[in-house]
């Protein structure tokens, strides 16, 4: 059975501690989004999982209640301008920094999922597959997820026609033929390879051929040659002596 996430990996670390985690790297469009949740041990939700392994409808009833009931939670966001101007690695490390300082308050811990940490001055730990193993980290999964989610919608509203209402921007085969029909938008990261091959499809001036008339042969002109100009002389007869 698959291990389920619990408090077993952030038992021995301090409080507060928040779980971190973001949503949104692989998508060809949109912002990455990471949240950072600080749970309360003794009143959380039930039912708390890694976000990619919960339905819609679950994670839109997790995040209701966790924002209600979890001692604190933040979200960061590092747009696409951001995104392909530090690449979408330190973007995403960009997005999680925020997200703790939305918290309002310095956690004594933070745990965050994948393996690596941001450069900042916080006692913290990557942990790969922490949102399938910490239930801090599962929590901020669920925010960040759904919380894209509905930015993706929104963006979906202004530039309809990608899918991303269901796509979310991630490059699935709708998307791609919306890209290859309707060209980019300002929210397509152009640092992504397959949306650099597009822009440069787009880019491409179209051929133009200059139409001929006709295709029949013409036979060469031939110079005619100069009259050769001939003189003929008469010799007239003699007359007799």
């Amino acid at each position: 059975m698959p291990r389920r996430c619990s408090f077993k990996l952030e038992i021995e670390y301090p409080q507060p501690l928040a779980g971190v985690d973001e949503a949104g790297c692989a998508p060809l469009a949109g912002p990455v989004v990471a949240a950072a949740v600080i749970l309360d041990r003794d009143k959380f939700p039930r039912g708390i999982d890694d976000s990619k392994n919960l339905p819609i409808e679950k994670r839109e009833s997790l995040y209701a209640r966790l924002i209600k009931q979890c001692l604190g939670w933040g979200v960061g966001v590092a747009t696409v301008e951001e995104i392909d101007q530090i690449n979408i690695y330190w973007a995403r490390m960009l997005a999680m920094t925020r997200a703790v300082e939305a918290l309002g308050l310095d956690p004594a811990w933070v745990l965050v999922d994948g393996n690596a940490c941001p450069r900042w001055q916080r006692p913290s730990k990557a942990i790969v597959d922490g949102d399938a193993k910490c239930r801090s980290i599962a929590a901020a999964s669920i925010i960040a997820k759904v919380t894209r989610d509905r930015m993706m919608a929104d963006y979906a509203l202004d530039y309809p026609g990608y899918g991303w209402e269901h796509n979310r921007g991630y490059p699935t085969p709708d998307h791609r033929r919306a890209l290859r029909e309707l060209g980019l938008t300002p929210l397509h990261r152009r640092s992504f390879g397959l949306v650099k091959q597009m822009a440069a499809a787009h880019e491409q001036p179209e051929l133009v051929f200059e139409r001929v008339e006709s295709f029949a042969p013409h036979p060469p002109e031939i110079e005619s040659a100069p009259p050769v100009l001939t003189q003929h002389i008469v010799e007239q007869p003699r007359s007799a002596a």
